[in-house]
């Protein structure tokens, strides 16, 4: 193996934006950001997720944010900040990397994810299951 999943991480966030809870929290509700859940729906229905974040499976995330695609979600084109985060915070650094290379600037993430969010007593919510 050339380079392992640690040293991926690593070198995205020498690149990105990394913001501790705290950080994060201090930008939770304003109107000009946007939390972004990278998690797949069976991680949301079972731990829950930050209320009011948007919802964009990590695989799906390339596809989602180029207007080019078919797939593209109309969020990613609006003029704010988006929050990434994931359950430990390894995806959603991954994510924002890739992001920002697809030119997504105001794009950064959360160290230890959701977990270290809702450790830290930040608001959560539950998600219904679907179907």
């Amino acid at each position: 193996m050339k380079r392992g999943y640690r040293q991926l991480i690593d070198e995205a966030e020498a690149s990105i934006e990394t913001l501790s809870v705290e950080e994060a929290s201090t930008l939770f509700g304003n109107s000009d950001v946007t939390f972004v859940d990278l998690r797949d729906r069976r991680e949301l229905e079972r731990d829950g997720r930050i209320p009011g974040a948007f919802n964009c499976p990590r695989g799906m995330l390339e596809f989602w944010i180029d207007p080019e695609s078919p797939y593209h979600k109309p969020v990613f084109a609006e003029p704010r900040k988006f929050v990434f985060y994931c359950a430990s915070g390894w995806r959603s650094a991954l994510a924002t990397l890739a992001a920002q290379d697809m030119g997504l600037d105001t794009v950064c993430h959360v160290s230890g994810g959701f977990s270290a969010w809702k450790k830290a007593g930040k608001p959560t919510e539950l998600v219904e299951r679907k179907g």
